[in-house]
């Protein structure tokens, strides 16, 4: 059988042919048509005015910090729910991290703890500069009350949307709250120029500011002239070329994940102890990627015996990201909360939900996980049980 992956791309003869296009027109360097024209034509899908491809999506996460001004001694606060590129980005520009535990109905930031972090430091005189909200496995935060709890402080927003294209809040786009945000074109998410990033903004000024520390820094002279210290994060037009290809088919990738996400729980509906990260009320989730936690006193078997059954399968899943604060690089940092982050982390996993995914596929997906608990000793899921009552 044919290994089944968790988030593989899905290109086809669009992107070849416009990639081709560009390696002919000999436009190959990080800048050229296709650049300018995947800018202008993610912002329009995003609905904001201003944008800048970049190489990375951490790349456009701490050029956004940088843009607004955040340095050494300050702090942010964000999820702990995250990848660490959340929290590098942040340290990258000399900034401490500030962690809020998630909220059990989004996975997303809670947004009543953040209010309790954000009263709490107010009155005693110490504001962090920014906070950094994470849109989770393609899910929004609740930027309605989110945004409206910023305000009343005076503290800036800026959204991680690395996973979350296509993803909605109420009638807006993810992407389209806050003083920016940032999008990642990795391999595995829901469009991919196999690498790569876009920094989004309703701030012109704040996108000029990105777009020349993104290159290097250097000032308008003949000659190379530099007044400050720049980075190399462009995006080169053959990679650009690919995301517009990418862009065009975003519809179909959404609904056909979404699609997938809705066989997962109609097929596994049966099975005791399985449950599925809830849709927020409030937004439309793209359903990047399909997460489900098990309850092992009542499957009989723990997320790590599913994944490690499924491995042996050839079907790659993956635990639920690890909470920063358990991180050992980040185990000094201010944290709210963390216990429902680290339930979902010793509990959750995530189901191969490509858009690539065929039925036959999925179908062996499900028939694996349905047959996990007739090789799992229910001893060892008692023992965990009791671990977990312990977290």
């Amino acid at each position: 059988m044919k290994r089944i992956y968790l988030s593989p791309p899905d290109v086809g003869p669009l992107e070849r042919e416009l990639l081709l296009d560009a390696f002919d027109s000999n436009w190959i360097a990080p800048l050229g048509p296709h650049v300018d024209a995947f800018e202008r034509e993610f912002a329009d899908i995003v609905g904001v005015p201003y944008a800048v491809a970049l190489s990375t999506g951490t790349g456009a996460l701490h050029l956004g910090l940088a843009a607004l001004g955040v340095g050494r001694g300050d702090e942010v606060v964000t999820s702990t729910l995250t990848f660490a590129a959340t929290a590098n980005a942040i340290t990258y520009v000399g900034a401490t991290p500030v962690f809020i535990d998630a909220a059990r109905d989004s996975w997303t930031m809670d947004v009543d703890l953040l209010e309790e972090e954000l009263a709490v430091r107010g009155r005693a005189g110490r504001l962090p500069a920014a906070v950094l909200a994470v849109d989770l496995y393609g899910q929004c935060c609740d930027y309605e009350r989110l945004l409206a709890v910023c305000e009343s402080y005076g503290v800036p927003v800026i959204e991680d949307a690395a996973e979350a294209l296509g993803a909605a809040c109420g009638t807006r786009q993810a992407g389209a709250f806050g003083a920016c945000a940032a999008f990642s074109f990795n391999g595995n998410k829901i469009i991919t120029t196999g690498g790569g990033g876009m920094l989004v903004s309703h701030s012109k000024a704040l996108i000029d500011r990105v777009r020349h520390l993104a290159t290097q820094a250097r000032d308008p002279a003949p000659h190379y002239e530099h007044s400050e210290i720049g980075y190399n994060y462009r995006l080169s037009n053959l990679l650009a070329a690919v995301g517009r290809g990418q862009l065009v088919s975003l519809d179909r990738k959404i609904e056909r994940r979404r699609a997938i996400r809705q066989n997962y729980q109609a097929s596994l509906r049966h099975l005791p102890g399985v449950e599925f990260l809830p849709e927020a009320h409030y937004g439309r989730s793209n359903a990047w990627l399909t997460c489900i936690t098990i309850d092992a006193r009542l499957l009989g078997a723990t997320s790590s015996e599913i994944r490690v059954h499924l491995e042996s399968h050839d079907i790659e899943t993956r635990p639920v990201w690890k909470p920063m604060h358990l991180q050992p690089v980040y185990r000094d940092c201010p944290v709210r909360g963390g216990r429902v982050a680290a339930e979902l982390f010793h509990t959750g996993l995530c189901l191969p939900s490509g858009s690539g995914l065929t039925p036959a596929e999925q179908a062996n997906v499900v028939a694996a996980i349905a047959d996990v608990p007739r090789h799992v000793p229910p001893v060892l899921a008692g023992r965990f049980a009791e671990g977990m009552a312990r977290v």
